[in-house]
């Protein structure tokens, strides 16, 4: 990836280059006395046409005549001594810009935009612009911060810029997590934190938490969660989709544009059960 991203740039560059050469060239051919097809085409029709009207003498009847000349002391015509003007090039305002050679210019000028434009999107493609909020990394702050944020909040945050619910993973079911979950999953829980996507995973209903049973349940069809997203019950597939997480200098950090699918129906690393009534009923079929 890092090579095409230099070969790319350096290959649009040349194309320019000689672009540009074979532009000046041309410009400089024209500008120095070529004639066109045209006019010499039309030369040599006036040529022939004298030609077919006058009737040249033969080569022998020169001679005849240079003969007598010089019996007769006829001084033969010398060629002019002065001196011969040295040519100089037409001024450019004065010629102005031909036909053919706008029609090239602007062929050589769109093949050069479309040469810019295609290196600049395959720069872009290598490196895609700045993303800011749900896509990113988002600094969510310190992780006591956010521990006592949860707690102020009946156990459950919702950060609206990720799109996810950030709750506390209890430090006695480290264990088990290290078994059932991948790294970017225990950078988080280690620290006692887990940053949930807010869609079910059964068609993508945004999942509300529950005060009263501590769970996270669906009110499309039912599907229910425990606190760290593990599922509980209803149609859903796996539990509760997740964000890759990392802790740096105390400061949590959660990958948004990272979306890891959530664990196997099963998986219960916390042992919780529902701590009071449901806000969801069971699913009906």
């Amino acid at each position: 990836m890092e090579i095409l991203a230099l070969i790319i740039p350096l290959l649009v560059i040349l194309a320019l280059i000689m672009l540009f050469a074979a532009s000046r060239r041309r410009d400089t051919n024209a500008a120095t006395g070529h004639l066109t097809r045209e006019t010499r085409s039309r030369d040599r029709g006036a040529v022939a046409m004298k030609e077919t009207e006058v009737d040249l003498p033969t080569g022998k009847e020169v001679e005849k005549a240079a003969v007598l000349a010089r019996r007769d002391d006829a001084s033969l015509v010398k060629a002019s001594t002065a001196e011969v003007a040295e040519w100089s090039a037409p001024d450019p305002e004065a010629v102005g810009v031909a036909r053919r050679q706008f029609l090239n210019r602007s062929i050589f000028s769109f093949m050069g935009l479309g040469l810019s434009g295609f290196g600049a999107a395959c720069i872009a493609f290598l490196w895609p612009p700045f993303v800011t909020g749900f896509g990113a990394t988002l600094n969510l702050g310190s992780v006591q911060d956010l521990l006592q944020q949860i707690r102020d909040n009946n156990g459950f945050l919702y950060k609206p810029e990720g799109r996810m619910w950030v709750t506390e993973y209890p430090p006695g079911a480290v264990e088990k997590a290290r078994a059932a979950y991948s790294g970017p999953e225990l950078a988080g829980m280690e620290s006692g934190l887990v940053a949930l996507f807010q869609k079910c995973p059964h068609l993508g209903c945004r999942v509300p938490e529950c005060v009263t049973s501590q769970w996270f349940e669906c009110p499309c069809h039912g599907s229910k969660y425990n606190r760290v997203g593990e599922k509980r019950g209803g149609p859903a597939p796996r539990g509760m989709d997740r964000f890759a997480m990392s802790v740096k200098n105390g400061e949590f950090f959660v990958d948004t544009g990272a979306i890891i699918q959530g664990p196997p129906i099963g998986t219960n690393t916390t042992g919780q059960e529902a701590e009071g009534p449901n806000c969801i009923g069971a699913a009906t079929h």
